[in-house]
């Protein structure tokens, strides 16, 4: 697996990839920072294009996966309280998580968060 890019190529992977499945949409409701949601709930945080540390949160209730994005250098459980539900936030940084390995984790929160007729959209 190739390792992650330049931080705006992999968020900008991760983005185009966030907005592909079944209707999702991206909103700003912090001014730059961009979220990706579903049915009016976010499944992934992308944080602002030209953020000075770039990376993403997504909700991992899966405990193989939360683990493993946990152990990538500079994650952390996301904060606000967000971490105690299973969000994780990832750093973007070139030699960190292949942009595989992020859309990945980002169809897990999709599927966390979205309803299950849209789940079957993916599934089928």
């Amino acid at each position: 697996m190739a390792r992650t890019p330049a931080p705006l190529v992999a968020r900008a992977k991760v983005r185009e990839f966030a907005l592909s499945l079944p209707e999702a949409v991206e909103e700003f409701p912090w001014d730059e920072s961009a979220v990706v949601k579903v049915n009016k709930k976010i499944f992934v945080f992308l944080g602002a294009e030209g953020a000075e540390a770039p990376g993403i949160s997504v909700k991992l209730r899966d405990e193989e996966a939360h683990g493993h994005a946990l152990a990538v250098p500079g994650a952390a459980p996301t904060g606000y309280g967000l971490g105690r539900s299973g969000w994780v936030s990832v750093p973007l940084v070139a030699g960190g998580a292949p942009v595989e390995l992020l859309c990945d984790w980002v169809e897990e929160s999709y599927r966390t968060i979205a309803p299950k007729r849209l789940v079957a959209r993916l599934d089928g």
